[in-house]
């Protein structure tokens, strides 16, 4: 760890796999996390030979005062892959699991299942909007709750054109009514197949977005009551979005000026206001519209996204790390998992102090 601002201070630092090297599949990918009612943490990946193979199921593990437990399979689709948990919990308490069911991303399925014995055991499997291909609900990163007690879910979609999207429950996750998709000043797009970006020569305007568009977005609500996201791009930034009413439009989108290597990201707002977002700094390679997934970082904002300052380094060597979940709770401890080269997932928690 690295990097920390003289104006906050890091204590109680923790970093460390969840699974040892005896598990049960060769590739771990796109965790998220959730805080139990006891203080244990909750986990979930998708795992198995490689992403999109047949084989790839959801798995998760649960942290308690003793360590983590060993992983169990909870959901799975014999012959086709599966992908991107994500838990949250609902207003009544349960906890909510949702994922993705697709040989392609483009043809996606959002599953979810609930538990209500803290993750132990999941319900049986249902389709999260009844005969919707492409994938709605949260496609990476955890939903979040309004002030009025809405639920949103940072969604997106992912084919040739990547575009970005909220999904709204106004009835703690049973039903959902998706939102307009986010404004793009496209002005350029990839060839198929081909990872070279045609670049239009125009002038710098943080509205153009380059390459296919954006997809994963992290939310937040801020005092005034505006919705904000983050997303993933293919433009070698992190691109922002508001919204002026609870999510259902969105303003046209523009360049944050933080470096993108078109890998994942996540955010989350603290008791205080204070962002804390969790990415790789670092742009796409020259002509490409990606870049190694190294380092993997932790940054804070005090002024509702405007800027951020990075206060530690969680991994700078040469490998991938990447695809951050990353919650908090009321006392400031920050908890973190990601994907350590691929092979296995990473917790980290840490304690914020000024």
């Amino acid at each position: 760890m690295e990097g920390v601002t003289d104006s906050m201070k890091i204590t109680n630092y923790t970093q460390e796999f969840i699974t040892d090297d005896n598990k049960p599949f060769d590739s771990a990918h796109a965790s998220t996390l959730l805080e139990l009612k006891d203080g244990g943490i909750l986990a979930a990946w998708f795992g198995g030979a490689w992403e999109k193979n047949p084989d790839v199921a959801i798995w998760t593990a649960i942290r308690d005062m003793d360590g983590w437990g060993q992983p169990v399979k909870v959901a799975d689709v014999r012959g086709v892959a599966m992908w991107n948990p994500v838990l949250f919990r609902k207003k009544d308490g349960k906890v909510i699991l949702f994922y993705k069911v697709g040989k392609l991303i483009s043809e996606w399925v959002t599953w979810y299942m609930e538990s209500e014995d803290e993750g132990h055991t999941f319900s049986e499997p249902q389709e999260l909007v009844p005969g919707d291909i492409g994938g709605r609900g949260p496609v990476k990163n955890k939903p979040i709750r309004l002030s009025d007690g809405t639920v949103l879910a940072p969604g997106s979609l992912e084919g040739e054109l990547w575009d970005g999207f909220v999904d709204i429950s106004k009835d703690d996750c049973r039903t959902w009514e998706r939102s307009d998709l986010v404004p793009l000043h496209r002005l350029a797009i990839t060839d198929k197949g081909v990872h070279n970006v045609q670049v239009i020569d125009r002038p710098y305007d943080r509205h153009y977005i380059y390459g296919k568009g954006i997809i994963q977005p992290t939310l937040w609500e801020d005092r005034d009551g505006k919705v904000h996201m983050l997303c993933r791009s293919s433009s070698s930034r992190i691109i922002r979005s508001d919204s002026e009413d609870g999510g259902r439009t969105w303003c046209l989108a523009y360049d944050t000026g933080l470096p993108n290597n078109n890998s994942g990201i996540d955010l989350v707002k603290l008791k205080n206001g204070d962002l804390v977002l969790a990415y790789n700094p670092r742009e796409n390679l020259p002509g490409y519209y990606k870049g190694p997934r190294t380092p993997l970082s932790v940054a804070l904002s005090r002024d509702n996204g405007e800027t951020f300052e990075i206060i530690c380094t969680l991994e700078d060597q040469r490998g991938d790390y990447c695809y951050p979940s990353v919650i908090c709770n009321d006392d400031n401890k920050i908890m973190i998992t990601y994907t350590w080269k691929r092979e296995k997932i990473v917790y980290v928690s840490f304690t914020l102090e000024d």
